[in-house]
């Protein structure tokens, strides 16, 4: 079961950011498993878990990174990641999204939800469904201004694709989005209330997600582009 992350987690990941080597890694990684490795896999089986008890009906699929570097894609950096993350996907949803996730890094973690690398095609799709009915949309949007912490990120067009209200034109003018909450390495992340805290906020964007992967149904994803 998920006990928690330490203080010791947050230390391995800067050692490793300073010493990102192979030489390094081997040595030390018994505490990558006992600190990070192991309770990071323990966190996204509680997580699914969660999930499926705060969403019944629903079914996911839980993907979990790899502290290795792609080789093909080093570009000069060290062999290992200085972070781990996670998605969770729905069933309905395509490859790229929407997903939710679940981020560490040395000195702090984040979680919420957002498309997976998303292409233009879909972010097209994406605000088509919001322009179709932009007051159901802002009633959905009007729901999450509680959730405290939460912010929506993500690169602006500098020039807007469209005016659709003060409320909307965030999500609707951007390149691509999450919405998700960013916090420094606290008690919450040191305990084992962090898998029903992260699931619980997780379930108040279900009605998102199911907007999202509605938007982008029939899309057609980068990987069935090229079968």
């Amino acid at each position: 079961m998920f006990s928690g992350f330490s203080k010791e987690t947050g230390e391995f990941l800067w050692e490793l950011a300073f010493n990102n080597e192979r030489p390094w890694f081997l040595a030390h990684k018994e505490s990558f498993e006992r600190v990070l490795n192991e309770p990071f896999k323990a966190l996204s089986r509680e997580l699914y878990d969660e999930m499926g008890r705060l969403c019944p009906g629903e079914d996911f699929s839980v993907h979990v990174s790899r502290i290795y570097r792609d080789a093909r894609r080093l570009f000069g950096r060290g062999p290992y990641k200085d972070h781990l993350w996670l998605t969770l996907t729905p069933a309905a949803a395509s490859d790229y999204g929407p997903a939710f996730w679940f981020q560490i890094g040395a000195s702090d973690y984040s979680y919420g939800l957002g498309f997976w690398a998303p292409t233009s095609a879909y972010m097209e799709a994406f605000r088509a469904a919001i322009a179709a009915n932009p007051a159901a949309f802002e009633r959905l949007v009007k729901k999450l201004s509680p959730m405290k912490g939460f912010a929506l990120h993500g690169e602006e067009f500098r020039r807007p694709k469209g005016d659709l209200g003060e409320i909307i034109n965030p999500w609707y003018n951007r390149k691509y989005l999450d919405f998700g909450t960013d916090r420094d390495h606290d008690a919450l992340l040191y305990s084992h209330e962090l898998p029903r805290r992260v699931a619980e906020d997780w379930s108040r964007l279900m009605p998102l997600c199911r907007f999202m992967t509605e938007a982008v149904r029939g899309v057609a994803s980068p990987k069935a582009e090229k079968r």
